[in-house]
């Protein structure tokens, strides 16, 4: 099986799955209700593996794994950090499982939820080691690749990439931040706009960079144009399915699977070689969006 990187080096497009945490509220709410999304993967692998199977069904080249808040330090507020090993590792076997080689597992590792001194009082090798553990973890597990993701904090986000690289130097690296519209510009929560993202994720190590989370897919065509501008590194954008909207007390993305594939064409246009999901899609987006891109 060709990497990621040598497929996206010949043109190719590739097509990542969606959305994970509204699958698992929608299949395992109580079993998480007062407890962590990756709680699920000690307890019902099962349902990790149906949705690797929903998104491999819809198209997708590239499925995650349940590790978002997987890092010990994360995992620490619900007091599960001596289970990382466990975690991890159960979360990555479910997708292998699943996909048998047809699409590429990619590890996500989310923000830790700690800040880094002088903000918060973690310290850089706290973070560091923090990601080591979990990056150790799922890398041995047999992930195709890890998933930086929906990072604000340049610095969490380049420490994370480092362990990656650390373990293993060949592995391929995703890096995405989540960046809020202002009149000023797109910027993340710690003040990171996207040159600075681009800029310092490339030389932090990372082999495709983007952006993920926080806005519909109008404005991540935007952000798609503005990095390829400050980096020629290969792209990715997953889109939120809109942004949320409260109708008759249920939470719903008002992007539908057709607009956001229309749109999707505008994001290969400008230069993006990864076209996924992130909150609110679902197979049936990521199955549209994929046959918009691959015809």
């Amino acid at each position: 099986m060709e990497t990621v990187l040598e497929r996206i080096g010949k043109g190719e497009i590739l097509i990542a799955d969606g959305a994970m945490g509204s699958f698992l509220m929608a299949r395992a709410r109580d079993l998480i209700k007062d407890k962590c999304p990756e709680f699920i993967n000690l307890s019902r692998p099962d349902i990790l593996e149906e949705v690797a199977s929903l998104y491999l069904e819809a198209g997708a080249d590239i499925v995650q794994t349940n590790t978002f808040g997987g890092s010990p330090l994360k995992l620490s507020d619900y007091s599960l950090d001596d289970k990382t090993e466990e975690i991890n590792k159960a979360a990555v076997q479910a997708v292998k499982k699943v996909v048998e080689g047809k699409a590429y597992v990619s590890a996500s590792c989310g923000p830790c939820g700690k800040m880094l001194k002088p903000h918060g009082n973690i310290k850089p090798d706290e973070m560091y080691q923090n990601f080591v553990r979990q990056l150790k973890t799922v890398i041995e597990a047999g992930a195709d690749i890890v998933c930086v993701e929906t990072m604000t904090d340049l610095q969490e986000a380049t420490l994370a990439i480092k362990a990656a690289k650390v373990i293993s130097p060949s592995i391929p690296v995703m890096a995405t931040m989540t960046f809020d519209k202002t009149p000023r510009g797109f910027f993340t929560m710690m003040g990171v706009n996207i040159e600075k993202a681009a800029k310092e994720l490339e030389a932090g190590g990372a082999d495709i960079i983007g952006s993920n989370c926080g806005n519909g897919i109008e404005n991540m065509i935007l952000i798609a144009k503005e990095y390829r501008s400050f980096s020629s590194l290969p792209l990715i954008i997953q889109s939120n399915a809109g942004l949320p909207e409260i109708r008759e007390k249920a939470t719903v993305y008002p992007e539908t699977p057709e607009f956001m594939a229309e749109k999707s064409k505008e994001l290969v246009g400008a230069g993006v070689s990864v076209v996924g999901g992130c909150c609110g899609t679902t197979p049936e987006h990521i199955r549209v969006i994929g046959q918009m891109i691959k015809s």
